[in-house]
């Protein structure tokens, strides 16, 4: 189906901006150029508590901000990395978001501000996501939260960082995850899906694009086959842990994370794929524009209450 009215009006309004297709700047720009999409998030919804600490990395330290819900603690955790292909995003990116999350699955939200690309390459961002969500479990206390309802999540690239932190958790054995919430990820280092074929000149996110997102991230092509760059590419999925993965019909990750989910059910992990038909990629971080980003994170939030009682 074509895209829906609120997702011409809003690819209308961005094709007014005067500036160079984003895989033609350098990443300096790039994240100049991101700071405008800002102005799209959804209103920030008050919140009882944000904090903000660094915690210790792999290479320094790890900045970190933490969203507590009011009410009864302890509460369930989410462990949250923004997108950005790894190159751009921050805190603020996801600030919308997190509120949400945190106020209507009534959890603990910590939101990862991991390392970037092209200045640190594959596996830094990676080792970040692991090592802050290993963090999380082992302060769990101190954050009014409970070690024993821990999930990940996180959309495009963070949705990917998600994805792999799962998979690492369960190859080092050293935590437990009880879900995995992944907007519209980065599955695998590949091109062609019909996706590809049928959204990449169009809706925002192009191949061209995710190319240079991956040029960035990777020190070489080889790397792109790592299942911790490309979870897809892992040996097995058995024992992740259960997953709600949303894409967006206009996505040219539509099908790479579909596959995943197909895959994840295949080995028995319980999985929900919810498409939301006539909208692009991004459209959860757009949802000032695109209420469906609204919905999905109403999605999202009851999915995470169900996984955190279960």
């Amino acid at each position: 189906m074509p895209a829906n009215s609120e997702t011409q009006a809003l690819l209308a309004e961005i094709a007014q901006w005067e500036f160079p297709p984003i895989s033609k700047l350098n990443p300096t720009k790039v994240r100049e150029v991101n700071e405008i999409f800002l102005r799209f998030s959804h209103a920030r919804e008050a919140i009882a508590q944000v904090e903000n600490r660094s915690i210790p990395g792999p290479a320094g330290e790890i900045p970190l901000r933490i969203y507590t819900p009011a009410g009864q603690a302890p509460f369930p955790v989410l462990v949250y990395f923004h997108g950005g292909g790894w190159v751009i995003g921050n805190l603020e990116m996801e600030e919308s978001i997190c509120r949400t999350l945190a106020n209507r699955a009534d959890c603990v939200v910590v939101s990862v501000d991991y390392r970037l690309a092209p200045e640190h390459l594959f596996p830094a961002a990676a080792e970040d996501a692991y090592a802050a969500t290993l963090w999380v479990a082992n302060h769990a206390a101190e954050l009014n939260a409970d070690r024993d309802r821990l999930a990940v999540g996180g959309e495009s690239a963070g949705g990917n960082l998600a994805a792999v932190v799962a998979q690492m958790a369960r190859d080092r054995q050293s935590l437990s995850l009880v879900y995995q919430l992944l907007f519209y990820p980065v599955i695998q280092y590949r091109f062609d899906t019909p996706s590809y074929r049928q959204n990449s000149k169009y809706y925002l996110l192009t191949k061209p694009l995710m190319k240079w997102f991956w040029d960035c991230y990777l020190t070489s092509a080889a790397d792109g086959k790592n299942p911790y760059a490309s979870p897809m590419f892992a040996k097995t999925l058995h024992n992740l842990p259960p997953a709600l993965i949303i894409t967006a019909e206009l996505d040219i990750l539509r099908d790479e994370a579909e596959l995943y989910g197909d895959r994840l059910q295949a080995a028995g992990v319980p999985v929900k794929i919810s498409r939301y038909n006539g909208t692009i990629h991004g459209f959860v971080n757009l949802a000032k524009k695109l209420p469906q980003g609204l919905s999905a994170l109403e999605e999202a939030s009851t999915a995470l209450s169900a996984a955190f009682k279960a």
